[in-house]
């Protein structure tokens, strides 16, 4: 154990290659939500920093409207295992974790959970895109969800 009684992390000084793509996140977008229980756009921010160090990016979540929460996740590399994972935590006390990957510009997000898998996919720009949501409450059964559109904040 080291000083604190801490068990060192496996080596992380150097970035995990697979975080490199990320780059292209950082920075503010103004987003524009439809979700199909809502008759409504709902506008919001998402932020892309990455948590001094540079091995691990946060996104700060924020939407205009009460039915959509609030949010932070951390995407980093995993504690064991292969590849990034976003760790989510919002506003209505909801904590999920998802794969996530960024390869070729397209960005996709992943959780398999029974009764409630997940999928996100966008193709990045370098100031705007698009991305979808969706849902399978039965395996396989894939269903539209959330459709976000994202443009790069001014200033």
């Amino acid at each position: 154990m080291s000083p604190g009684g801490y068990d060192r992390p496996r080596d992380m000084t150097d970035r995990d290659p697979a975080m490199e793509p990320f780059d292209a996140l950082i920075g503010t977008w103004d987003t524009e939500a439809r979700h199909p229980a809502i008759d409504a756009v709902v506008r919001g921010r998402q932020t892309f920093e990455w948590l001094e160090g540079g091995r691990f990016l946060i996104q700060h979540l924020h939407n205009d409207h009460e039915l959509f929460p609030d949010a932070i996740s951390v995407i980093g590399p995993p504690e064991d295992g292969d590849g990034p994972v976003m760790e989510y935590f919002d506003s209505r006390g909801v904590r999920r974790t998802y794969g996530i990957s960024l390869e070729d510009g397209v960005l996709r997000i992943w959780r398999d959970a029974p009764g409630f898998d997940q999928r996100f996919s966008a193709t990045i720009g370098p100031d705007a895109f698009e991305g979808a949501w969706q849902l399978a409450r039965t395996p396989g059964d894939w269903q539209q969800d959330l459709q976000v559109a994202y443009r790069r904040a001014a200033g």
